[in-house]
């Protein structure tokens, strides 16, 4: 494969800045899957959520959350694509999900983090981050709000609950769904949104330049404790670089094979072959611990920007000095 563009899909082949070739792509896929399947729903929500992040959604003020932007939002659903791509594939008959269910996983990806959008009475609110903690409940209320309007009134309820896979809002465990097969959906989309941010060819750059900001505004990277004393999680925006590998073994590797039952194997499947996701997670783990050990941070050199920059009134590396 050619030296991979920073703004495309870990094949290098979609460009997941672009909603429509995002959108296009998991069309393709899906028609192939589900011969005769109903997707028009599927295609005006891409075109929704594009509208809403860029601010044209009446009600909704433009992503001003550089790290958990559109693109994110775009690459991560197509992970979600191909998982259940993969998961029809390897799954016994009586488990496959359908053209039904296969969609409303890919809506619940992409309605996951619409919650870091500020509604137009919030605009006294700094910034998107600053819903961090919550941001998984306000997703679930859009969806439940959203999905009657596209034809998916009857799974808005169970959509509300598995977009919760995606944070730490509840207890996996703890998240009640009527049907096996609605679980799995739960568990990849949990699994696509790590492996689809993990794997972004600008992820340790995104990490610096915008996640520390946005734990910053979210009082994450420092916090009040209720006695007075101060943890101190992420110290700069390099501390939080120098801790991700730990994140990764610790949090991530961990959330994926035991609470969300190792979902990602279903991306070999669809691939025939490698899991591309994994591949690129890895290259980029591998990097950072080299330029780790070798004090070379600023090695970190590849562009990085988002499409909700030009949304915000002051860069987010004001905050990471």
């Amino acid at each position: 494969m050619q030296d991979r563009l920073n703004q495309n899909d870990v094949t290098n082949r979609v460009n997941v800045e672009d909603a429509g070739q995002v959108r296009d792509a998991v069309l393709a896929l899906f028609t192939a899957r589900y011969p005769g399947g109903e997707f028009s729903p599927l295609a005006r929500a891409f075109d929704d959520i594009d509208a809403l992040f860029a601010g044209r959604l009446p009600g909704y003020l433009p992503c001003d959350t550089l790290y958990h932007d559109v693109r994110h939002t775009l690459d991560m659903t197509l992970a979600m694509a191909r998982l259940i791509d993969g998961y029809e594939r390897v799954c016994a008959p009586a488990d496959r999900l359908g053209a039904r269910r296969a969609a409303l996983g890919v809506l619940v990806a992409l309605l996951h983090d619409t919650g870091y959008l500020r509604r137009s009475a919030e605009g006294h609110v700094a910034n998107g981050a600053v819903f961090t903690k919550v941001h998984v409940s306000r997703s679930a209320e859009f969806a439940q709000a959203y999905l009657p309007q596209i034809g998916f009134g009857a799974e808005a309820g169970l959509a509300a609950k598995l977009v919760h896979f995606t944070g730490y809002e509840m207890e996996l465990d703890q998240i009640a769904v009527p049907d096996p097969r609605e679980r799995m959906l739960g568990c990849m989309v949990g699994t696509a949104d790590l492996i689809g941010q993990m794997s972004d060819r600008l992820y340790l750059e995104k990490c610096r330049d915008f996640l520390y900001a946005e734990f910053v505004w979210a009082n994450i990277a420092r916090e009040k404790l209720a006695d007075g004393r101060e943890l101190v999680r992420y110290a700069s925006a390099a501390d939080l670089i120098v801790k991700t590998p730990g994140f990764y073994e610790s949090v991530a590797r961990a959330r994926i094979e035991r609470k969300l039952g190792g979902a990602d194997r279903f991306a070999e499947a669809h691939f025939d072959g490698p899991n591309l996701y994994l591949s690129e997670l890895e290259r980029n783990m591998r990097f950072l611990r080299q330029i780790i050990e070798a004090a070379e941070l600023g090695r970190l050199r590849r562009f990085s920007y988002s499409l909700s920059a030009s949304a915000v009134s002051r860069p987010a590396t004001a905050l990471s000095a």
